[in-house]
């Protein structure tokens, strides 16, 4: 009998011990990483790492002035974003921890960098804007080599220049590009090979105009699933047409465009467009779910949800009432 005890007690013993581990594993060691664009206490936006639960934040940038857009490249040792220096918005690239940040490209108005396949290579729109006008309607994509600092346009043909170029992100293998374009009148998402050619409209609207806005249906922040299959994206009327800018108050009107917002899903080969939720800002998570953002008054800012196999949940990576950037999954 007391050896039936003690053989129990041993079991019970290593029953209890997986049990611990496996919480441990629940409860933190199996969360993922984001880097984070939002607000620090003077109200400027700051780079962060962060848990997707919103645990164990380290701050990576102190800027005067402002990081936003972060992206992560493939092989998780650096890092790129956008930083206000001056009147231009400069290409910054440093270590995954914020470490040895330099200038890649300083002049302009540098916007939406994304990483190619090889972690050497970037992509990213120059505009130039004008007032009151979406600056991806008049932009153009650049490449930038980030060992050696060279820098070029891409989309060079005569043809591809008459229209303005934005927002771009190349597919997980590299063959291929998604990007925003007015060559066909409003702004839409775009599939074509590296260097432009044979580009193809891939996500085509119900509607191309709003009649009760009286407004056009735009696209804009394409972003493809690891797999290479999808492409998710933004859709709806855009928010130059609010009051903010327009400088007309009209609540009703910026509600109704705001109700319009929502993000999509459409095969990489033009198939199965499907509506996936409210919000913009599309990503996907490293293991092939879609996130999106959209303003939450309850919290003062935005609500980041994350599709899983049991549903949605919510990311709560960025403190209550504070502004944001965008945010990039860790790899």
């Amino acid at each position: 009998m007391k050896i039936l005890n003690a053989v129990l007690a041993v079991i019970a013993f290593l029953a209890l011990t997986v049990f611990q581990k496996v919480g441990e594993v629940l409860a933190g060691d199996g969360l993922r990483e984001v880097i984070v664009s939002h607000t620090d206490e003077k109200d400027i936006l700051q780079l962060y790492r962060i848990k997707e639960d919103g645990t164990g934040s380290h701050q990576l940038t102190h800027s005067k002035s402002g990081c936003r857009m972060p992206s992560c490249s493939p092989d998780r040792k650096k890092l790129v974003y956008v930083e206000q220096i001056g009147h231009g918005l400069a290409l910054r690239v440093s270590d995954l921890n914020g470490e040895n940040a330099q200038t890649l490209v300083k002049e302009g108005m540098n916007l939406m960098p994304s990483w190619m396949p090889d972690s050497e290579h970037l992509v990213w729109m120059k505009v130039k804007p004008k007032p009151k006008q979406d600056p991806a309607r008049n932009a153009q994509i650049h490449l930038a080599n980030v060992k050696t600092g060279q820098t070029r346009r891409f989309f060079t043909d005569k043809e591809q220049l008459k229209f303005s170029n934005a927002m771009p992100v190349v597919s997980p293998k590299g063959g291929r590009i998604a990007f925003v374009s007015n060559r066909s009148g409003n702004m839409r998402i775009w599939v074509s090979d590296l260097n432009g050619s044979n580009a193809k409209l891939i996500s085509r609207p119900e509607a191309e105009y709003h009649k009760k806005i009286k407004a056009p249906i735009e696209q804009k922040v394409p972003t493809w699933s690891p797999n290479g299959k999808w492409i998710a994206h933004w859709e709806g009327v855009e928010m130059i047409h609010m009051s903010k800018f327009t400088g007309v108050l009209n609540p009703q009107r910026d509600r109704m465009i705001s109700s319009t917002f929502h993000v999509w899903v459409v095969g990489s080969d033009g198939k199965n467009r499907r509506k996936f939720g409210r919000g913009d800002d599309p990503t996907w998570s490293p293991d092939g779910y879609v996130t999106r953002a959209f303003p939450d008054p309850k919290r003062g800012g935005p609500k980041i949800m994350v599709d899983t196999e049991s549903g949605e949940k919510e990311l709560p990576i960025v403190p209550h009432k504070k502004n944001w950037g965008r945010f990039t999954w860790l790899p």
